[in-house]
């Protein structure tokens, strides 16, 4: 009995290499690779005939959280080559590591995004030994760009060092131990045939420790919870999203450039990609001439010379190539000196060399493919390519919107709305659509199967993921979402995430904003069938609730006027007026609270502008004496911000209560040229709260007040620019000034 334990990293065409020569070479009774054991009955599905890249994607959903995870796969991974040398040496191939979904795999997106930062210390002194940047240049020193002789036990070796005296996590022990008892079974069950095990290098010094003893049966197949909805299905993948220039934490970055070494060997490789760069570059108008390709390529063979390396690897082509068309200085370091995305401000011709490098190869399914109920109920209405106008008065385009907005909501590509009804906007009953084919749209589908089986279902359980994952700025919209899909009631748990969410609210502006859409869909949505809704009625009252407490907290001296805050005092105000009764909302607190907040000096100027609206609109009076209740709380200094704040609550009650104007009048006029032009910004902003007719209204009654049958349009019409005029009576004022001190002038 023989075991061979490979160790690998995962997409390295090096280690792909061995692992398939290996196979080969031994042709052993059973190939044992790290993945989703949970596969194994479907590795005749896996083995079909489809274009790589593609991944395993696992859905795991209970009422407590949701969790997807990708077991991608392409020519070059170690594990693809094990399973397909493994067929055809007539092996039995095995997954042996625990299903995507189990706990012990809960933070893992990833499956082969597992190892690296483990030994991120170890690798670090290699690359100062080696005096290259990373651990990716590393590699392609180490291994990559090296004849094969020897490959096998310069990885253990490897391996062994990195992994160390490191301590593994109680996750990476549970999948270790149950890796090991499917590898003592498969030599239990091999008898005197070889067996090869595949795993990532960094697994494979514990696996050799403890397959030497244990049980020998073969494991049990864990068993997700009841109440959990588990699916794993094969996806198209991309080239893009195993670029780890794109955020993938594993393997290899620049996958189209490993494609190339895969097929072709070192040399060619790197001719391959100064052509594909200088393609790029020139496709996009970017001027790379002969002579920029001669010294970009001489520099690149002499770095490779002098790093020893015996055909030019990655990183010696990329820094030649820099070298030759980078003409300025670069203000980001270089991408492929470290690892994850590309940074803000990388130079253009760098930006297009690392697209260059990923490659745009994007994975195709065979037609035999089992597919999720979703994507087929989707592809069954969803039709071509083309713009729509849905007229939302007629319930067959009413029906199709709540399907298009479905699959919004899931981030299907190709489907976009280009106008429509938004929150708290509105009455707008015509829809346009725009939708277009992608290549990322039959993902997208399988992994959104993980929701639900049809795009209803699935879009319900999406938008209850989103309420319990949004901050409160974004409950509006998750509500509105919730509308426009047609879901209808949402109870239970998301009722009870809606309601905490809101009681959790902290900042009064974003609570203000979901209040005032509840209440527009709790009053009116006939077109969305939200009207008088349960649900969004426990959003009003829960929010009405809160608002009041926060805005009682709210403390500060003179400020601009806070509009949202306004708003939210608005949006109270509408609740208690068209939903207090129905809603059992408390009208007599929340008097008291605006009372208070009217005669505080601790609160901001617009809150009390606001909270002395709110009173007066709801009781048709401003306490027992309007005048007097204007006049106590009027304050030259921050004039601008109080009367924003009660126009914008009880704008008709101000314009129709007899002496209002006239008092607000007296009240400014009162005011020092100073006073005035520092509060006129403010001034402005408040008195827009009135529309046009209004305020053509205020000021014929301020002509007629103080300049007899003067046209009030003359005073609502200026050449210059507000801000023009204020500076030049401020410069009127301190050339006045200087002619008194100077005494040229004494009246």
């Amino acid at each position: 009995m023989t075991v061979t334990f490979l160790g690998v990293r995962h997409h390295s065409p090096a280690c792909a290499r061995l692992v398939a020569d290996t196979i080969r070479s031994v042709r052993p009774a059973y190939v044992l690779v790290e993945g989703p054991a949970d596969m194994n009955h479907r590795m005749d599905e896996l083995l079909l005939g489809h274009e790589l890249p593609i991944a395993v994607y696992t859905s795991y959903r209970d009422p407590e959280r949701r969790h997807g995870s990708w077991t991608p796969l392409c020519d070059y991974s170690p594990e693809w080559t094990a399973l397909t040398a493994g067929h055809e040496a007539g092996a039995e191939l095995r997954f042996i590591d625990l299903p995507a979904w189990h706990p012990a795999l809960a933070d893992v997106r990833n499956r082969y995004a597992d190892a690296e930062a483990r030994y991120s210390e170890v690798t670090g002194r290699l690359c100062r030994t080696f005096a290259v940047d990373n651990v990716d240049a590393l590699w392609d020193h180490l291994f990559e760009i090296e004849p094969d002789d020897g490959l096998a036990e310069r990885l253990a070796t490897y391996f062994e060092l990195v992994r160390g005296d490191t301590r593994a996590g109680p996750d990476d022990l549970a999948r270790e131990a149950y890796m090991a008892q499917w590898v003592r079974a498969a030599v239990a069950d091999a008898g005197d045939r070889p067996v090869v095990v595949v795993t990532g290098g960094f697994h494979r010094p514990a696996l050799i420790r403890l397959a030497e003893q244990g049980d020998r049966s073969w494991p049990e197949m864990p068993e997700p919870p009841a109440e959990a909805t588990v699916g794993s299905y094969l996806v198209p993948y991309s080239f893009q999203r195993l670029d780890a220039f794109d955020g993938y934490q594993s393997g290899m970055p620049s996958p189209g450039y490993y494609q190339h070494l895969w097929e072709s060997g070192p040399a060619d490789a790197a001719r391959g990609l100064t052509e594909r760069v200088t393609a790029r570059l020139r496709a996009r108008r970017q001027p790379v001439s002969t002579a920029d390709l001669i010294a970009a390529r001489a520099t690149a063979d002499g770095l490779a010379l002098m790093r020893g390396h015996p055909h030019p690897a990655r990183v010696d082509v990329l820094d030649g190539l820099a070298g030759a068309l980078v003409s300025e200085a670069i203000e980001t370091p270089l991408p492929w000196a470290a690892r994850g995305p590309l940074r803000a401000g990388s130079h253009p011709v760098i930006v297009e060399m690392i697209a260059a490098l990923s490659g745009d190869r994007v994975g195709r399914l065979h037609r035999s493919t089992p597919l999720p109920p979703l994507v087929h109920a989707v592809l069954a209405v969803l039709g071509g390519p083309g713009e729509e106008r849905l007229d939302l008065g007629e319930e067959a385009d009413r029906e199709r919107s709540r399907l298009l907005h479905r699959l919004r909501v899931l981030r299907i590509p190709g489907v976009a709305r280009t106008s429509g009804p938004r929150p708290a906007g509105g009455t707008e009953l015509v829809e346009r659509w725009s939708l277009t084919d992608s290549d990322d749209r039959l993902p997208a589908l399988i992994e959104a199967g993980g929701y639900g089986v049809d795009p209803q279902e699935a879009a319900a359980a999406a938008l209850a993921e989103r309420i319990r994952g949004a901050d409160l700025d974004q409950l509006a919209d998750v509500l509105f979402d919730t509308a426009l899909c047609g879901i209808g009631e949402l109870t239970g748990q998301v009722l009870d995430d809606l309601a905490r969410a809101v009681g959790a609210a902290v900042d009064l502006g974003p609570l203000g904003r979901t209040l005032t859409v509840a209440l527009a869909m709790w009053r009116h949505d006939h077109l969305f069938r939200t009207s008088g809704s349960t649900t969004v009625g426990t959003i009003v009252r829960a929010a009405t609730r809160r608002a009041l407490w926060l805005a009682e907290g709210v403390r500060g001296g003179p400020a601009p006027a806070d509009l949202p805050r306004i708003n939210a005092v608005m949006a109270v105000r509408d609740a208690l007026r068209h939903a207090g009764a129905s809603l059992g909302l408390d009208r007599d607190a929340a008097l008291g609270v605006a009372d208070r907040l009217a005669a505080s000096q601790e609160a901001p100027p617009d809150l009390r502008g606001a909270s002395l609206g709110l009173g007066w609109s709801l009781r048709g009076t401003a306490a027992a004496d309007p005048a007097r209740a204007v006049r106590g709380a009027f304050v030259p200094a921050s004039a601008g911000d109080w009367l924003a704040g009660l126009f914008a609550l009880a704008r008709e009650e101000v314009l129709h209560t007899d002496g209002m104007l006239e008092l607000l009048d007296e009240l400014v006029g009162g005011m020092t040229d100073h006073e005035f032009l520092v509060a006129l910004p403010a001034l402005r902003q408040a008195f827009g709260f009135f529309p046009p007719r209004e305020r053509h209204l205020i000021a014929t009654r301020l002509v007629e007040r103080r300049a007899g049958g003067a046209s009030g349009w003359d005073l609502m019409r200026l050449d210059a620019a507000p801000d023009l005029v204020a500076a030049g009576m401020a410069l009127d004022e301190r050339v006045e000034a200087a002619l008194r001190r100077e005494g040229l002038i004494t009246s």
